[in-house]
């Protein structure tokens, strides 16, 4: 049996949608022209005002959103609402130290609500099952987000938020736990913990798992299943959009259902910024059609996905995209973090007898990927006593926890260990020694 949360919506005719995408954005490019700086600059750079825009197929007229957009305007500088309307502030890591800010009024939460709560029912969700939310809660959108989507839908939530796995295997088996969502190495950390404590997953009522926040293949997927005894089901958003709740797969698991009515997906050629046909690889743009606090005009995502728009058999009317295949910028992401080189860099180069020179190791040997930061430090320090040396070592650890809030493993190394290059140096390096 297929099950909706919104049926008319989720199943609206494309044309009828269509009308309502171009009724929204009409109103989203005057909202943002009148009340957020930034987009009249950026519209009257490009000679045009709001009238302009009649309907969606003027959507490709409008300029580019993009994340250093953000940053210039940090921290409320994209807004359109004044602070007495933001209820809600959430924040994702940004490239200098300072976060990436998006705000909520009352309407937007309730949307959220609304969107994770179809994200759910993609999945089979409804309202006698027990979601078990293991997404990290706060500032990070994750948790708070499925948390709001399984309340809307009338589920039964445990906040339990991430880590403390054994914890979390004792709630699954006590409380009944039907949905789980968290990133999908975390699921086969889970896995592997259940394991070792001689607990068979597959015995329990586990039935669907709403993975996200990290980059995941079809292996990994098999995996999650053959070892959770569930369905494993790819979603996707960002906080700069508003969080998870803008697209996810249905039971079909071909392809991410983008819901449309709220967020109008494109995909551009990133180096033409020229739109390409369905089924084409490109950069995934998106605009918020019926976002208050931030009405987002065409925020280039740098993730690289297609379009798909055949019908699907569960009889979503909604256009899928596919699991993304990787980014257009050098963002990683280790255990669900955004982490960028440059942050790392900022962090190690503010510390006295670092040397300017450094290597990032992202290990994805086990179930979670692992960073490593291998780190030159001066002759004199290197040859003094390994008290100063670990002393060092927390430092380090303790700065980039405080940027990243993600630990990582600090090693020391001798100087002139690392490679020199005339060009570009490869900071980065990726171990897999599964693969």
């Amino acid at each position: 049996m297929i099950l909706y949360f919104q049926k008319e919506l989720e199943c609206e005719p494309p044309d009828q949608r269509r009308e309502r995408q171009s009724e929204r954005l009409r109103q989203t490019v005057r909202r943002a022209y009148e009340r957020v700086p930034l987009y009249r600059r950026k519209l009257s750079s490009a000679g045009l005002n709001p009238d302009d825009i009649r309907g969606i197929e003027d959507i490709t007229k409008l300029p580019f959103t993009v994340k250093d957009d953000f940053r210039a305007e940090y921290p409320f500088g994209l807004f359109a609402e004044p602070l007495d309307n933001v209820i809600r502030l959430h924040a994702s890591s940004g490239t200098t130290g300072k976060p990436t800010v998006v705000g909520y009024t009352r309407a937007d939460i309730d949307l959220w609500a609304d969107c994770c709560a179809r994200l759910l029912a993609c999945g089979g969700g409804t309202a006698k099952d027990v979601l078990q939310v293991a997404y990290g809660y706060g500032l990070f959108t994750g948790g708070l987000g499925l948390h709001y989507g399984g309340e809307r839908l009338g589920a039964t939530v445990i906040p339990m938020s991430g880590g403390n796995t054994k914890k979390q295997l004792m709630l699954m088996q006590d409380f009944g736990t039907t949905l789980l969502a968290c990133t999908p190495s975390y699921a086969l950390q889970i896995a592997e913990v259940a394991h070792e404590e001689g607990m068979d997953l597959r015995l329990l009522k586990l039935k669907a798992g709403f993975f996200g926040a990290e980059p995941w293949t079809e292996e990994m997927r098999r995996q999650i299943e053959m070892r959770l005894g569930l369905k494993a089901l790819d979603i996707y958003g960002l906080s700069e959009v508003i969080g998870p709740g803008v697209a996810g797969e249905c039971l079909e698991q071909a392809g991410l259902h983008v819901f449309e009515d709220h967020f109008y997906p494109e995909i551009i050629d990133p180096k033409t910024c020229r739109p390409v046909p369905d089924g084409t690889y490109g950069e995934l743009v998106l605009t918020c059609l019926t976002r208050e606090t931030i009405p987002l005009l065409r925020y280039r995502t740098r993730d690289i996905t297609k379009m798909d728009s055949a019908p699907c058999p569960c009889g979503r009317t909604f256009r899928r995209i596919a699991r993304l295949s990787g980014r257009t910028d050098d963002m990683l992401i280790i255990r669900g973090v955004n982490v960028f080189p440059s942050q790392i860099e900022s962090v190690l180069m503010r510390i006295e007898h670092v040397e300017p020179n450094y290597l990032i190791v992202v290990d994805r040997t086990g179930v979670m990927a692992d960073l490593e930061i291998k780190v030159e430090v001066n002759e004199r320090l290197f040859s003094d006593e390994i008290r100063k040396l670990e002393s060092l070592r927390s430092r380090i650890a303790a700065d980039v926890y405080s940027v990243l809030g993600l630990h990582a493993k600090i090693t020391l190394v001798e100087p002139r260990t690392l490679e020199r290059a005339a060009g570009k140096v490869q900071r980065v390096v990726f171990v897999d020694r599964k693969a």
